[in-house]
């Protein structure tokens, strides 16, 4: 089917949070699926922003977002999982999600009691920091399963005959530098080094078809340029 919802939410916080812009890879890949629930983007401006406050050490503003976490939670929980295709699967993550907020909470706590610089305070950081990457997971989880079933992004028909990604793609690629030089990633030397893209078709189906089409062909050596099938949009 294709769905009228479009990817309008992705334009929402995709440049930005007032006067900040958003280069949060993780967040950007939320705000572009095509979903239609005002709760779960309130829930989700929340907790992106605890990560924000951790890294900037806003410890009381990061508690102060668990707190409004909790209430959205709570408050909202039947109108998100209202737009889930599998509501008990949404109910379940939401209860994880709520749960895990407890760690969040006691790691931000042990911050505060440290001493500013210290070891202990760094850990307790770390911690915290720890726990709202793995709430975000389970949010994107949640976030994912409000895609309608079979949805498709609406393209043109002029590009009908190019490869078109439905969904997302997860790509990896190794690379290796051709005098078997060895690739310095901060500080350590590595003999490959491995890269993984997910390719979002909600967004972009046509450039992520392509990319995607692309990367499954056999290449040797730098890749000079590509040339793809002949198709009418490309004036073929």
């Amino acid at each position: 089917i294709v769905s009228d919802i479009g990817t309008a939410n992705a334009v929402e916080k995709a440049s930005g949070t007032g006067s900040r812009v958003n280069k949060d890879a993780e967040s950007l890949l939320r705000y572009g699926l095509p979903i239609n629930n005002k709760e779960v983007r309130k829930l989700q401006v929340v907790i992106e922003e605890i990560k924000q406050d951790i890294g900037s050490k806003r410890k009381s503003a990061a508690l102060d977002g668990v707190k409004k976490a909790r209430t959205a939670i709570k408050s909202t929980a039947s109108k998100m999982t209202a737009s889930c295709r599998d509501a008990n699967f949404c109910t379940t993550i939401l209860n994880e999600m709520n749960d895990n907020l407890d760690p969040l909470d006691q790691s931000l706590k042990d911050s505060q009691g440290a001493q500013n610089g210290s070891e202990q305070e760094r850990k307790a950081l770390d911690a915290a920091y720890q726990s709202q990457s793995k709430i975000a997971k389970q949010l994107t989880a949640l976030e994912e399963n409000m895609v309608p079933a079979n949805y498709v992004t609406p393209v043109p028909s002029d590009y009908d005959d190019l490869p078109q990604l439905k969904g997302r793609a997860t790509v990896e690629f190794e690379l290796v530098k051709p005098d078997g030089a060895p690739f310095d990633i901060e500080g350590t030397n590595f003999p490959k080094a491995n890269m993984v893209m997910v390719i979002d078709g909600y967004t972009s189906p046509v450039t992520g078809g392509n990319f995607v089409d692309l990367s499954g062909e056999p290449s040797e050596g730098p890749a000079i340029g590509y040339v793809g099938k002949p198709s009418k949009s490309v004036g073929a």
